[in-house]
């Protein structure tokens, strides 16, 4: 939650004055730990204790350590461009990290993805880490040689084998912001290439559970590219380095149970982010603009455009100006996508595992059934091309069980046992056998473009900023909760705070003011945030941790803000 730092008395009072206050301390009320309000300075470092806890229950304290340039000594040429400054960053924290004792800190070091976050920053050589600390009690009695040990010892000795250039395995933090690096030179490198997203043989795309993303123990299958769809690429560190390309266009994923094609769309939905080394999938990358859609029943849905899947209802609702406070997992799944593309999406992921039927597909027999003019819905079969000859957006769809996407698809690759095998040859002649089915749709103009009201947009409760995550399942945003289960590119808790974050920087800068539309204001915070978007986020004077969302998580939460409302469709 954004709050005003704690300010102490005295400034830059030492390390042995901090030994001193804390023995001075022991045993006394734990509320006279505000005293340690400020600044300490320690032989290779600067402690600003910039919060202190209220009572042993409340929310930890929030310590700010700054390591001088002059002591970390770190290579210009390791954060000499924004993109290494961030992976150097995503190396020291975790090095500091795993220094520290497991209970009393809590440093943000973040988990398989390398990610612009505010617990460790590298600026102009110096090092800056953010974190929490439970300051150590005794019930409500301080326990200050704890806390002696905990600040004294424990923080500093993480601190200078962590985040010093000597003490590091310097050949280590090299492949690490080296492999970062060719991470993102390989997504810069798809539009050129006409693809929208790569996936690098020997990818290990398996992860050990539905709640654990580190790599299965022993692998599992390492990806090897089809022949007919494998690329090679130039990368600044590794090289020549080949995969399967995914071109623009319509590209299916097909295969039987359990052969790997839901988890090779797992890799690509993640494929907007960069990994550590080791992780398996440092090569499997997809476009920025890359939006994973499903459906969401009991979603609410605040004036959106979707006539191009939903033509006419039964209460004679306008579809070009829909909302409801409880959609269906098909309108869901169509307000979904059209939310996508006013945000700006260039590329859909779709598994038919999570997407409601009834909109993807409409096969003969239904269509002999139901006539076409009692059924509102256009399936997405039938607009999947249009959406790509039309508006350039590609989609890449896993699909067991229709059949009738083969007559769409620009090319189909079937998971084999974990293997990808391209049948697109083979589906063009299956596809050339009529079913009996008949289009339904062609068209997809272009959605009308709302404007938020920026009154409908709250992160106030009781005259205070409330931002604060539940987990990566909700954003708590003044006195509203925002349910982002389904939102699956979001892979942090951290995120979830930076959205609540940029939604509080879109009202206090103006791009929310009641004329701008949804891309716009996103527009304006892309530029406002720039290459340094920690520093604009922290300027909201936030303490607590979070990472720089993307525009299109930002969209979601407004999107499935249960008070948001829109002024007009233009």
């Amino acid at each position: 939650m954004p709050e005003r730092p704690t300010t102490g008395e005295h400034r830059d009072r030492d390390d042995a004055a901090l030994v001193d206050e804390l023995r001075r301390l022991d045993g006394g009320r734990y509320g006279q730990y505000r005293g340690l309000g400020g600044r300490w300075r320690f032989p290779g470092h600067v402690l600003e204790v910039a919060r202190v806890q209220a009572d042993p229950y409340a929310p930890p304290s929030r310590l700010v350590v700054t390591v001088p340039a002059e002591v970390a000594e770190l290579p210009r040429d390791l954060w000499d461009t924004p993109v290494r400054a961030r992976a150097l960053a995503g190396y020291l924290v975790r090095q500091v990290g795993r220094r520290l004792p497991e209970h009393g800190f809590r440093l943000d070091v973040g988990g398989q993805e390398v990610l612009d976050r505010s617990s460790c920053r590298v600026e102009d050589g110096r090092v800056v880490l953010r974190l929490g600390m439970d300051l150590p009690g005794r019930g409500r009695v301080i326990d200050g040689r704890a806390a002696e040990r905990m600040l004294c010892r424990e923080l500093p000795a993480a601190v200078s084998a962590g985040a010093r250039w000597a003490a590091l395995d310097q050949e280590e933090a090299r492949a690490f912001v080296d492999s970062v690096e060719d991470t993102d030179a390989l997504r810069r490198a798809l539009p050129e290439l006409g693809l929208v997203a790569f996936v690098a043989d020997g990818a290990v795309l398996p992860r050990r559970s539905g709640v654990d993303d580190r790599p299965l123990p022993g692998g599992g299958v390492p990806f090897e590219s089809p022949e007919s769809l494998r690329v090679a690429v130039d990368l600044p560190h590794r090289g020549r380095v080949t995969g399967m390309g995914v071109p623009e266009g319509v590209t299916l994923v097909v295969g039987g149970g359990f052969h790997g094609k839901s988890t090779l769309l797992r890799a690509l939905e993640k494929g907007v982010y960069d990994h550590v080394p080791g992780d398996g999938r440092e090569l499997v990358v997809s476009r920025p603009d890359t939006v994973k859609i499903r459906a969401e029943d009991g979603r609410r849905v605040t004036r959106v455009d979707v006539s191009p899947f939903v033509a006419h209802l039964p209460t004679g609702a306008d579809t070009t100006d829909f909302s409801t406070d409880n959609a269906s997992g098909s309108t869901s799944q169509a307000a979904s996508i059209m939310e996508a593309l006013e945000a700006g999406a260039g590329v859909l992921l779709v598994d038919e595992d999570t997407a409601a039927t009834n909109l993807m597909i409409r096969d003969a027999r239904m269509q002999a059934l139901v006539a076409k003019d009692k059924e509102p819905l256009t399936p997405f079969v039938d607009l999947v091309r249009p959406l790509h000859r039309r508006h350039g957006v590609s989609t890449v769809l896993v699909v067991g069980g229709s059949g009738d996407y083969l007559d769409v698809a620009d090319r189909v690759v079937m998971m084999d046992a974990y293997r990808p095998v391209e049948v697109t040859a083979r589906a063009r002649e299956l596809a050339a056998t009529p079913t009996g089915r008949h289009v339904e749709g062609s068209g997809f103009d272009s959605p009308r473009r709302r404007v938020p009201d920026p009154g409908s947009v709250e992160a106030e409760s009781g005259g205070r900023v409330r931002i604060r995550n539940r987990g990566a399942d909700a954003l708590v945003l003044g006195e509203s909760e925002v349910d982002l289960r389904a939102v699956e590119q979001i892979v942090d808790p951290s995120q979830v705070t930076g959205i609540g974050l940029a939604v509080l920087r879109c009202l206090r800068a103006g791009h929310l003011d009641g004329a701008a539309t949804v891309a716009e204001v996103l527009d304006r915070l892309d530029e406002d945030l720039g290459a340094d978007g920690v520093s604009v986020l922290l300027g909201e004077r936030s303490l607590d941790d979070f990472v720089v969302p993307r525009r299109h998580e930002v969209a979601a939460a407004l999107n499935r803000l249960r008070t948001l409302r829109v002024r007009e469709l233009v």
